[in-house]
C-alpha cells in the first residue's frame, strides 16, 4: 500500500498472552588448568581462565566492580532490562552486539594484566546514566559471584500468585491517571491559552509503588491538548524542576522559534523561570509535547503528553466492516524507561486503567511512544484498523492485529467491538506484560458488554 512503506507495516508477532520469563543465573566461576608435562618432566606454569557474569539494566551494570585474576576472562553479559544495552571495554576494543531485552552474549578478555579496565554501556546517554563500571584485575583477586537466585515455585504456587495479581486489577481501586483534557483560557482576541507547570511528585505507577515522576501539573502522562486547525495557541510553561527545561511539539508544524530545542531555538528555561509559545494551528496532527532538554532524564520520567489538532476522518471504506462512527477517544502514552517504567499512560498492572465499551461500539485509540524501545501493541479479538500515521490519514485503512510502535512513533487505530468479554491489552514483547508472578506493565483490558 503506497501510504505505508514496510517498515511502517512491520509487526513482531511473538507467542500468545501466556508469557514467561526465564530466571538468570549469574554465578561466576574459576577455571584452572594444570599445565602440560614437557620433555624434560618439568610442569609449565598453570593458565587460569575466569568467568564472571554482568547483568545489564536501566541504567546500570551489576556488578559495577569486577575482580579478576590476571588471565583469560570470560564475561557473560545478559540483558535483563527493557531496551537494547552493550558492554564495552574500549581499551581492549572489545564489544558485545546491542543486545535486545531478554538477550546474552559471552565474550572473552585475553590475557588480563595486573591494572584496571574501564567497561561502559557505548549506546547513547547511557554510560552517563550509570552504565559504567571497573575491572580491577589483581593477583590477589578471586572471581565475582553472584548468587543464581532461586527458581523453587511450584507450578500450583505461579497459579496462584497470577491469579491473585490478575484480581487486583478487577477489585482494587484505582489512583488517579493522568492524560486528561486541559480546557483553555480563552483570551480576548481568541486566543487559546493553556498553562504548563513542570514539576517532580510522589506518583504511584503500581499499588504500593511510589515513585518520583517529572510532571506537566502534576499528572503522567501530561494533560491531553486538544485545538482545532486555525485556532491562535499560547502555552504557558512554568519550570518547578530542579534544573532547567523546554517544550518541543512533536508532530506539530510550528515556527522554528517555537520549537523548543534550546540552546538553538530558545535559552533554557531555568528552575523557577518561565517561557511562552505561541503559534497558531495550521494543520490537523496527532502529536506529542516533551521536554527537548536532558531528554533522556526528563522524558522517561514523565514529561510528555498528547497534543491533538483537529479531527481524524473515518475512511467511509470501513462501513461495510459495521464502523460508521467513533463512539470513543484514548489517547495511549507508551513509556519502558526512567521512574515510571514500563507503562501504559503512566500506570503499570494492576494500577492500569481499564476501558469499557458496548457490542457494536468503535473506539479510536491514538497511540505515542516516548520510550526507547518498540512496543508491538495487541488488543485481544477484535482486528485493528490502522486509518493514520504519525497524524496523517491512509489512503486506506490497514487491518493489523499486532501495531509496531516505534519511539517517536504514533499509529490512529479503529477497534469495533462484536463480542462481549474482557479482553486483554498488552504490549506482546514477552517481558513487558507477565511473569511468573503474573501479569504486570504494559498490560489492560477492555470489557464489553
Amino acid at each position: 500500500m503506497a501510504a505505508m512503506n514496510n517498515d511502517e507495516r512491520s509487526v513482531l508477532a511473538v507467542g500468545g498472552f501466556g508469557l514467561g520469563v526465564v530466571a538468570l543465573a549469574f554465578a561466576g566461576f574459576a577455571i584452572s588448568r594444570s599445565g602440560d608435562s614437557g620433555s624434560n618432566g618439568g610442569v609449565t606454569a598453570a593458565v587460569t581462565t575466569t568467568a564472571v557474569d554482568v547483568n545489564l539494566t536501566e541504567f546500570a551494570m551489576t556488578p559495577n566492580m569486577l575482580d579478576v585474576p590476571p588471565g583469560d576472562v570470560t564475561i557473560r553479559v545478559t540483558n535483563s532490562g527493557n531496551v537494547a544495552h552493550n558492554f564495552s571495554i574500549p581499551e581492549r576494543n572489545l564489544t558485545t552486539r546491542d543486545l535486545q531485552p531478554g538477550e546474552a552474549q559471552t565474550i572473552t578478555l585475553k590475557n588480563a594484566t595486573t591494572g584496571e579496565l574501564p567497561f561502559l554501556c557505548t549506546i547513547p546517554g547511557h554510560s552517563a546514566s550509570g552504565m559504567t563500571g571497573m575491572a580491577h584485575v589483581s593477583a590477589d583477586n578471586s572471581a565475582t559471584t553472584t548468587p543464581a537466585p532461586p527458581t523453587t515455585m511450584s507450578y500450583q504456587e505461579m497459579d496462584k500468585a497470577m491469579t491473585e495479581r490478575a484480581m487486583r486489577f478487577v477489585n482494587e481501586p484505582k489512583s488517579t491517571f493522568g492524560g486528561s483534557a486541559l480546557e483553555p483560557k480563552i483570551l480576548a482576541d481568541g486566543t487559546k491559552e493553556f498553562e504548563l507547570t513542570t514539576s517532580i511528585i510522589d506518583w504511584e505507577v503500581e499499588p504500593g509503588k511510589i515513585v518520583k515522576a517529572w510532571t506537566y501539573n502534576g499528572m503522567v502522562p501530561g494533560p491531553s491538548i486538544r485545538v482545532e486547525v486555525g485556532d491562535k495557541v499560547r502555552i504557558v510553561l512554568k519550570n518547578e524542576l530542579p534544573e532547567s527545561t523546554d517544550i518541543h511539539w512533536h508532530g506539530v508544524r510550528v515556527p522554528n522559534a517555537m520549537d523548543g530545542v534550546d540552546p538553538y531555538t530558545q535559552d533554557p528555561v531555568e528552575p523557577g523561570k518561565s517561557f511562552i509559545y505561541e503559534f497558531t494551528a495550521l494543520e490537523p496532527a496527532v502529536g506529542m509535547y516533551h521536554s527537548h532538554h536532558n531528554a533522556q532524564t526528563q522524558i522517561p520520567n514523565g514529561l510528555a503528553g498528547a497534543f491533538i489538532i483537529g479531527d481524524m476522518p473515518l475512511p467511509a471504506s470501513l462501513a461495510d466492516k459495521g464502523i460508521t462512527k467513533i463512539d470513543k477517544t484514548v489517547n495511549m502514552m507508551l513509556n519502558d524507561a526512567g521512574t515510571i517504567g514500563l507503562t501504559l499512560n503512566g500506570k503499570s498492572f494492576p494500577a492500569t486503567e481499564a476501558y469499557s465499551a458496548n457490542v457494536g461500539e468503535t473506539m479510536l485509540v491514538n497511540y505515542f511512544n516516548e520510550g526507547l524501545t518498540a512496543h508491538p501493541m495487541h488488543m485481544h479479538q477484535p482486528v485493528g484498523w490502522i486509518i493514520a500515521k504519525d497524524g496523517v490519514p491512509l489512503k486506506d485503512p490497514v487491518a493489523q492485529d499486532t501495531i509496531l510502535v516505534a519511539p517517536g512513533e504514533r499509529y490512529t487505530v479503529v477497534y469495533h467491538f462484536v463480542d462481549p468479554g474482557v479482553w486483554a491489552w498488552h504490549c506482546h514483547i514477552l517481558t513487558h506484560a507477565e511473569g511468573p508472578q503474573g501479569m504486570f506493565g504494559m498490560v489492560t483490558a477492555v470489557i464489553v458488554k
